[in-house]
């Protein structure tokens, strides 16, 4: 992947080719961590909420017994 990377900012002609694409580099480098911060943070809510609702049905069942 670094390979076609660097293959293709040595293609550009001018500096401003050069920029454009160190620039899509980084907004695409900066969209995948947004997401996976994203994905991290709704998992862990997910989970909290899941192991809340399990406790509370274990714990309705052992009095409902």
């Amino acid at each position: 992947m670094l390979k076609k990377l660097f293959r293709r900012i040595k293609s550009q002609k001018g500096m401003s080719g050069v920029l454009v694409a160190l620039l899509l580099v980084m907004v695409g480098v900066g969209l995948v961590a947004g997401v996976k911060s994203f994905m991290d943070t709704q998992t862990g809510l997910i989970q909290t909420a899941a192991e809340t609702k399990i406790s509370e049905a274990i714990a309705d069942s052992n009095t409902s017994t």
